[in-house]
C-alpha cells in the first residue's frame, strides 16, 4: 500500500505599511526571508513595538511593573496570536494592522481580539509621555473645543466614558469622517475602525480599562487610574494622530 504524503501549507502575509495614525503601527510588519530563491516565499510577522521610554518613565501614574507586564506579556501575547491567527486564516494576505483590523467580521474572533489588542496597545503606549499632561493646542484645541465645548468638559465625558465601561475594554477619542471628533468605548479590544462597532472612526486617543493596566497600582479605583492617566497623555502624538 502507498502511503500517503500530507503537505503542509501556510498562509503568507505579505508586508504593508500600517494605514494608521499611528507611528508605533508604521513599523508593525517585519519581512522575513525563509531560506534564498525566487521560488520561496517572503512571509511577514507583526512585531512588538517598543516603548520609546523606560518601564518605570510613567510612574508614579503608571508603575514599572505594571508596565513590564502589560507590554512584555499582554501586548507580546496579542501580537505572536495574531502572528498565528493570520497564517491560519484567508483574506488578510498583504494587509497592514489598520486594515486588518477594519475588514476583520465579528465572528473571525481570533484575528479580532488579537488584532485588536496589536492595534489599541500600539497606539496606547504613543499617547502617554513622561511630562506629558498638559492642554492640546493648535488645530487638535480647535476641534475639541468644537466637538466637546471646551476642554474641561471633554474631560468630564472622557471620565465618564472610561470610568462607566463594563468590564474590560477601552475609551476612544476618535475623528469621524466628517473630521468631528467623538468620545466612546469599546468591549475587549474592539475599536472605532471596526466595520460591526456603534460609532465608527478612526482612533486618535485611547484608555486601556482592562484591569491589568492598573491594578497593581490602583485595585478597583479606576476612577483615580483614570484621573492619572490625563496626567501623562501625550498631546504632541493626538495632535499628529489627528492630523495624520
Amino acid at each position: 500500500m502507498k502511503k500517503r504524503q500530507f503537505i503542509k501549507i501556510t498562509g503568507i502575509v505579505s508586508a504593508g505599511v500600517v494605514l494608521s495614525p499611528l507611528a508605533a503601527c508604521n513599523a508593525g510588519a517585519e519581512q522575513k526571508e525563509e531560506t534564498p530563491g525566487a521560488s520561496e516565499p517572503v512571509v511577514s510577522e507583526f512585531t512588538l513595538p517598543e516603548l520609546g521610554y523606560g518601564f518605570a518613565a510613567l510612574e508614579p501614574i503608571v508603575d514599572a511593573q505594571t508596565m513590564q507586564i502589560h507590554h512584555g506579556k499582554h501586548h507580546a501575547g496579542y501580537v505572536r496570536k495574531l502572528n498565528k491567527a493570520i497564517s491560519e486564516s484567508r483574506g488578510f494576505e498583504g494587509k497592514s494592522l489598520a486594515e486588518i483590523v477594519g475588514s476583520v467580521t465579528e465572528d473571525q474572533t481570533s484575528v479580532r481580539n488579537n488584532g485588536g489588542g496589536h492595534y489599541n496597545h500600539s497606539l496606547f503606549w504613543k499617547v502617554m509621555a513622561p511630562g506629558g499632561g498638559n492642554e492640546p493646542m493648535g488645530e487638535l484645541a480647535d476641534a475639541m473645543n468644537a466637538s466637546f465645548g471646551d476642554f474641561e468638559t471633554f474631560k468630564t465625558e472622557f471620565f465618564a466614558t472610561a470610568k462607566t465601561r463594563f468590564g474590560s475594554g477601552w475609551a476612544w477619542v476618535s475623528k469621524g469622517s466628517d473630521n468631528k471628533l467623538f468620545i466612546s468605548s469599546t468591549p475587549n479590544q474592539d475599536n472605532p475602525l471596526m466595520s460591526f462597532v456603534e460609532q465608527k472612526g478612526t482612533p486618535i486617543l485611547g484608555i486601556d480599562v482592562w484591569e491589568h493596566a492598573y491594578y497593581l497600582n490602583y485595585q478597583n479605583r479606576r476612577g483615580d487610574y483614570i484621573n492619572g492617566f490625563t496626567d501623562i497623555i501625550n498631546w504632541d502624538q493626538v495632535a499628529a494622530n489627528f492630523a495624520g
